[in-house]
């Protein structure tokens, strides 16, 4: 599994368990877990994009 898939589960994990609770500060601390995963999956999307693009580049031009 590729970590930005790991951090979108792990967001909707956080994002359900500020549904399920009852108690308002729990909820503001998932809501606040789950806007950092968040974060965290499209910051590691961006790192493979750019990654992918390099080696693109690197790679010599097959004729």
């Amino acid at each position: 599994m590729k970590y930005a898939a790991f951090c979108r589960t792990q967001a909707d994990q956080a994002r359900s368990d500020a549904h399920e609770t009852a108690l308002g500060n729990v909820r503001e601390r998932c809501i606040r877990s789950a806007t950092a995963w968040e974060q965290m999956a499209e910051r590691a999307e961006r790192i493979e994009k750019t990654k992918s693009d390099r080696l693109a580049l690197d790679e010599p031009p097959t004729d």
